[in-house]
């Protein structure tokens, strides 16, 4: 185990330590049927909401567990080492979803939505993404358009986690096309109502187990009151918890490599070659020596950023920093660790061809790597 602990609270330690015996026992055993079944039991979620895991950083007020950054990237990288696409859900119930009911969300959407999304009694996604538009919020095409006293929402958004099993969706849409970015606004949409189409399941590389789909609006009517914040504040909305979410996947990320690493460690110590544990073998044990070293450098990073978002320091170079080193960071951990364990680490015997799948996807959402360079760079 990593020395961080001496620098944690008790309160962190307590968080941490749950997180990690949920993941042991819930995740842990089941995660490669999931994966070959290509099928997740949502009843994980309402457990996960039973332990205060679903609504981290929500004020107790609204039954959040008013949680710090650091417990929330410490519980999020135990989900992850357990299974990473159940922490995929996770983060964006908690980061994207609830964090943003809560910071423009009315009292009614805060009692009749955001509670249940906390407990894990619902589950939420979000819908930002189009075929066409990813990092760049501010070119979304799907269109809202004021009919009486309702709005009508028409379009396509692509690669929502959860998509196909949330019980609301928060869904960006352009209600003013000649203001640009300030013509965006964000709506609360129950997944139940007639226009919310689930048009495809995706087939991807990794996280088989977890839904993500290409959802469609057709002619979906929704309410003024479901608009989140105020109207045309849909880019401000989107783009308010880039820091918590890049130290979410950060978390993710480091879960996934940790998880791979103490397979690769625990097989060094077992398999025996010319007469010794190959960890003995210089060539191994360096392998696993810089392995240790990268998980550890991006431990610090992600609860530096972690440190200063508690703070209220802005931190948006240290978390893009966090996730880009984190996410690839992963990627050489878990090929080193498939290295390890030579033919068994390509088979699915073990799970660290399957964590290496996971994880890929780590570079790619909440931003790229290339993203994350560009944000560092107007930094400098």
């Amino acid at each position: 185990m990593s020395n961080q602990s001496y620098f944690l609270n008790d309160e962190q330690k307590m968080i941490r330590d749950t997180a990690r015996d949920f993941a042991h026992n819930e995740l842990s055993p089941y995660a490669s049927s999931w994966d070959e079944g290509e099928e997740f039991p949502t009843e994980i979620y309402s457990k996960m909401g039973s332990l205060g895991l679903m609504g981290m950083l929500v004020s107790e007020e609204w039954g959040g567990s008013g949680a710090d950054h650091v417990s929330y990237a410490l519980a999020l990288e135990e989900i992850a080492a357990g299974d990473v696409g159940a922490s995929t859900g996770m983060s964006v119930n908690n980061s994207l979803v609830c964090t943003g009911i809560e910071a423009f969300g009315s009292d009614f959407q805060k009692t009749e939505i955001l509670t249940p999304l906390v407990r894990g009694e619902a589950l939420g996604c979000f819908c930002l993404t189009e075929p066409q538009a990813g990092s760049d919020a501010a070119s979304v095409r799907t269109k809202a358009v004021l009919d009486g006293n309702s709005w009508v929402l028409n379009g396509t958004k692509q690669f929502i986690t959860n998509g196909s099993k949330a019980d609301f969706a928060l869904v960006f849409a352009v209600t003013d096309p000649d203001a640009g970015k300030k013509g965006i606004s964000c709506f609360i949409i129950p997944t139940e109502k007639k226009g919310y189409n689930v048009s495809r399941i995706e087939k991807k590389m990794g996280q088989r187990g977890h839904d993500t789909a290409q959802i469609t609006f057709e002619d979906l009517r929704v309410e003024p009151e479901m608009i989140l914040g105020d109207l045309g504040h849909g880019y401000k909305i989107a783009l308010s918890n880039l820091e918590g979410g890049r130290i979410g996947v950060a978390a993710q990320a480091l879960g996934a490599a940790r998880a791979a690493y103490e397979c690769a460690l625990d097989y060094s110590k077992d398999r025996e070659t010319f007469g010794k544990p190959i960890i003995q073998h210089q060539a191994v044990g360096f392998r696993l020596a810089d392995m240790a070293t990268e998980i550890e450098a991006a431990r610090l990073l992600i609860h530096n950023s972690a440190k200063m978002r508690d703070s209220g320091i802005p931190c948006i170079k240290e978390a893009s920093m966090a996730k880009l080193y984190s996410a690839e960071m992963a990627e050489r951990v878990c090929s080193s660790a498939i290295q390890t364990l030579g033919g068994y680490g390509y088979l699915s015997d073990f799970p660290v061809e399957r964590i290496y799948r996971d994880m890929r996807v780590c570079s790619i959402y909440e931003g790229t790597g290339d993203v994350q360079r560009m944000v560092i760079a107007r930094t400098l």
